[in-house]
């Protein structure tokens, strides 16, 4: 029996009022409960307690807001929100009151790590806690991680020191503002919407053969066109080493990411 199907069966409630999905992030449970009244928020998140014991807090999200991506949650039952993730040999702490995390890539952070070289200098220009920077310093000479998200920036050298990395600069500012005089093998700017209005401050921070690892979201039938031209509008001739839907965001709305590299 599916989940959605036990809960309703428990609780009572049809299955289409329930969410459609979910992520468990430590012990902390998070879901869209857009069309569930105050009580039946409660008796769910009860219920959820019950069918998942490694559950110890139930939280409604309502939007991901704002260009530090902060999430707008509410807390419906349990303890409180500060939790910790492993993921793939990786300890991330993280608040899930005040930070995104996403469970669905992890697909692409193993895409990336697989790239890695060794002597590499990276430069995670949207480092929020780490999600690819822990990971990218555990193979990478060095990563440069700026996050300008102060909750987010706390997380970030918690994280550091967690996975005890030595190899790490973080810097707490936003990356428009920051001067960086050395030029980096690789660049992450995973951080979207609207991506394309950092690609020039990438440049500076490029040189030739910097491989850019290129995230936003866009509408399914622009793929590969129009975003492919607005980022050559940018950044003018560059070569591409590969492009990828990440996943749905939305009815024919994708994540993608585009690897490439300056000429």
């Amino acid at each position: 029996m599916r989940f959605v199907e036990k809960l309703s069966a428990v609780t009572g409630i049809p299955k289409e009022k329930l969410p459609a999905s979910y992520q468990v992030l430590g012990h902390i449970f998070l879901a869209k409960m857009l069309r569930l009244n105050e009580g039946e928020k409660s008796a769910v998140a009860k219920s959820i307690m019950e069918i998942l014991p490694c559950v110890k807090t139930v939280c409604d999200i309502s939007a991901v807001t704002g260009e530090l991506r902060q999430p707008m949650i509410t807390k419906i039952a349990g303890n409180g929100t500060e939790t910790i993730v492993k993921e793939a040999g990786i300890i991330y702490r993280l608040d899930a009151a005040k930070i995104m995390f996403s469970k669905g890539n992890l697909t692409e952070r193993k895409r990336l790590l697989s790239s890695i070289m060794p002597e590499e200098t990276v430069i995670d220009m949207f480092a929020g806690i780490g999600y690819f920077t822990i990971g990218i310093a555990k193979k990478a000479k060095r990563v440069i991680a700026i996050e300008k998200n102060p909750d987010a920036f706390h997380y970030l050298e918690e994280n550091i020191k967690l996975n005890k990395l030595g190899n790490v600069q973080a810097i707490n500012a936003d990356n428009r503002e920051v001067l960086i005089p050395e030029k980096a093998d690789r660049i992450i700017m995973g951080y979207f919407p609207g991506t394309e209005k950092f690609l020039k401050i990438a440049l500076t921070m490029a040189k030739s053969g910097t491989i850019i690892h290129y995230h936003d979201i866009c509408d399914e039938s622009e793929l590969w066109g129009d975003e492919l031209r607005k980022i050559h509008h940018e950044i003018g001739d560059f070569h591409v080493i590969s492009k990828k839907k990440v996943k749905d965001v939305a009815p024919r709305r994708v994540h993608y990411v585009v690897d490439l590299k300056i000429i």
